[in-house]
């Protein structure tokens, strides 16, 4: 995720300083896990350099003076692009050590089985944790649950058939050698 672009998103509807930032970002994209105040700071920092946000004022208050924020017109043409532009589908990124353990588990006359159940243990393990959390009446929990659910239910139809395949790949393996595998 793009922490600088969800920083220009929550500064575009109005100025702020950086500690209401850092409580709106983890209000709204933080999903449990706080971001760390030196992380909004170094980002707004960043944005300023590439002209993106421009301080706006200083508060004074009972602490330290509190330096407000607000989007330029190039941060909001960044915004812009930003959100015009799609993702670009990487799912092998994330599950790239789970094919590489099956297939390793196989080369090595392992149980490509076991790392496979294990796996299907732990996805269905998570899987109970968010259906309560997608109960939630908090609806961007409820998103966030659905997103990770949806994923793992693909994952659970990959490992289905890692494992029927499995076994070709196993046959495959004790009629040639090593290297002759494709």
């Amino acid at each position: 995720m793009s922490v600088s672009h969800a920083l220009l998103g929550l500064l575009e509807p109005a100025p702020m300083h950086g500690y209401t930032l850092r409580r709106r970002y983890d209000d709204w994209f933080g999903g449990g896990r706080a971001i760390a105040s030196a992380q909004v700071y170094s980002s707004l920092r960043r944005l300023a350099r590439s002209d993106w946000v421009e301080l706006a004022g200083v508060e004074a208050g009972g602490g330290p003076e509190r330096r407000v924020y607000r989007v330029t017109g190039p941060g909001v043409a960044e915004l812009e692009r930003w959100l015009a532009e799609p993702l670009v589908p990487d799912v092998r990124a994330s599950r790239q050590e789970l094919f590489a353990k099956v297939v390793v588990a196989t080369l090595t006359r392992r149980r490509p089985r076991e790392v496979l159940d294990q796996q299907r243990h732990q996805h269905l393990a998570r899987m109970r944790q968010l259906r309560e959390l997608r109960q939630s009446p908090e609806v961007l929990t409820q998103l966030d649950a659905d997103f990770e659910m949806f994923h793992l239910e693909a994952d659970l139809r990959w490992i289905d058939a890692a494992e029927a395949r499995g076994t070709r790949l196993a046959a495959r393996l004790e009629g040639a050698g090593d290297d002759q595998i494709s």
